[in-house]
C-alpha cells in the first residue's frame, strides 16, 4: 500500500537551523518564563502583525480561556458565539462562568451569521465570540458595528487565521482580542503554543500576570490563575518557522490550486469561495459533499482504505457534544448542522505533492 497521507503534517525548519537557534539555551540554562528567545519571538510577531500588545501561551486553548478571564466579565453573563467551531471555543466561555448563546452560521462561509446576532442580544450580553473558519474571516466590519452599537466586546477565535489579512490589515487587528493557535497541526506552529493579541494595554498587563500564576512581583500574587507560559524551545520553533512562513503558504497554494482544478464544478461538491480582499493561508482544504453520488462518510471511508486520512472538521456541532447536550437541549442550528454533516477536511500541508492531490481526487471522483 502507498505511503500514509494524514490530514495535516507539521512544517518544520531544518534540523541545523533549529539547533543553531537553541544553542544559547545550553549556555544560559534559561528554559522557560520569558527568556531571550521568547522575547525575540514576541517582537518579531508584533512586527509582522503590526500590533502593540501580544502575549505568548503554552497552547491556544489556555490563551483564549485566560484572555476571556482577563476581561473580567461578571459571572453568569451571556456571550453570543458560534456552534460551528472547535469545542475549545465554548469550553473557554463556560470555564469562565459565562453562558454561551449560540447563533447559527451563514451558508456561504460558515462563519457566524451577522444577520442573527442582534436577535440574541439582551441585558446580560457582554461579548461576541466568533470563529474565523479554515482561514476564512468573519464579517469583521458588521460584527464591530453591532458590538459598538450595544457596548459589547468582540473576541475572535483566530486559531485558523494566522497570516491572513483583509485589505492589507492583519487578522490580529480585529476585535478586542484575537487568539491564534500555534499547535503543530496549524499552518504556523511553535510545536504547542498560542498567541493572544489585545487592544487595551491595561488588559494586557493583567494578562501577563494571569499567564504566570497571578504573580505581579516576586512575592506578590494578585490573581488566582494558572501556569500558561510558553517555553524557550517552543519560542525557538516559532522564530524559525516565522522565517519560512510565506514560502510554506506558497507551497500549500500549489496543492490547493490543484484541488480547485480537480473538484470545482462537480455537482454535489462545493468549497468555500475566496473572500474579496482577503489573503489566504490555506490552513485547511474543506470540502462539502451535498448531493454528491457518495456522502461525506462514504468518501472518508474510501480514502481511509487507501491509507489517506481526512477529517470531519467540525463535527459534531457544539450543542450535540456529550458534555453540552443537557445544557442545550432543543437548540436548532440548521446551517451549522448541515455543514457539520457534509464537511470533510482533505489532506493539506506544505509537502503535499500535486501527485498526492491527484491520487486523492481520483478516489473521490472515480
Amino acid at each position: 500500500m502507498e505511503n500514509r497521507i494524514n490530514v495535516t503534517r507539521s512544517s518544520m525548519p531544518s534540523w541545523e537551523e533549529y539547533v543553531e537557534k537553541i544553542k544559547i539555551l545550553w549556555d544560559n540554562r534559561w528554559l522557560s518564563n520569558r527568556g531571550v528567545i521568547h522575547k525575540e519571538f514576541e517582537e518579531k510577531l508584533k512586527e509582522r502583525m503590526k500590533v502593540d500588545y501580544l502575549s505568548l501561551f503554552a497552547n491556544g486553548h489556555v490563551a483564549l480561556e485566560v484572555a476571556i478571564d482577563a476581561m473580567q466579565f461578571p459571572k453568569g453573563s451571556e456571550v453570543i458565539t458560534t456552534p460551528y467551531t472547535h469545542c475549545s471555543t465554548t469550553h473557554s466561555i463556560v470555564r469562565n462562568g459565562l453562558i454561551p448563546v449560540f447563533c447559527d452560521v451563514n451558508d456561504v462561509d460558515y462563519t457566524i451569521d451577522v444577520s442573527l446576532i442582534e436577535k440574541n442580544i439582551n441585558e446580560k450580553t457582554v461579548a461576541i465570540v466568533a470563529t474565523h473558519v479554515y482561514g476564512v474571516l468573519c464579517d469583521v466590519e458588521s460584527i464591530q458595528k453591532i458590538a459598538d452599537k450595544h457596548g459589547l466586546k468582540v473576541i475572535y477565535d483566530a486559531a485558523h487565521a494566522f497570516g491572513v489579512t483583509k485589505d492589507g490589515v492583519d487578522a490580529a487587528n480585529f476585535g478586542d482580542i484575537a487568539m491564534f493557535s500555534c499547535h503543530a497541526t496549524k499552518v504556523f506552529h511553535t510545536i504547542e503554543g498560542g498567541i493572544t493579541v489585545f487592544r487595551d494595554p491595561s488588559v494586557h498587563e493583567k494578562l501577563e500576570s494571569l499567564i504566570n500564576f497571578g504573580f505581579n512581583g516576586p512575592e506578590h500574587v494578585q490573581y488566582v490563575s494558572t501556569n500558561a507560559r510558553m517555553n524557550e524551545y517552543e519560542a525557538a520553533m516559532g522564530v524559525c518557522n516565522l522565517r519560512h512562513f510565506d514560502e510554506e503558504v506558497a507551497k500549500r497554494k500549489i496543492a490547493a490550486d490543484r484541488y480547485d482544478e480537480r473538484l470545482s464544478g462537480i455537482k454535489g461538491i462545493h468549497m468555500i469561495a475566496p473572500q474579496k480582499g482577503v489573503t489566504r493561508n490555506y490552513a485547511y482544504y474543506s470540502v462539502f459533499f451535498d448531493g454528491y453520488k457518495y456522502n461525506r462518510n462514504e468518501i472518508q471511508e474510501k480514502l481511509s482504505k487507501q491509507n489517506i486520512f481526512a477529517r470531519k472538521y467540525f463535527y459534531p456541532i457544539i450543542p450535540e457534544l456529550e458534555c453540552y447536550q443537557s445544557m442545550f437541549q432543543g437548540i436548532e442550528m440548521p446551517v451549522a448542522k448541515h455543514a457539520s454533516d457534509t464537511v470533510l477536511a482533505l489532506p493539506m500541508y506544505a509537502d503535499l505533492t500535486v501527485e498526492d492531490v491527484d491520487r486523492i481526487c481520483d478516489i473521490i471522483l472515480k
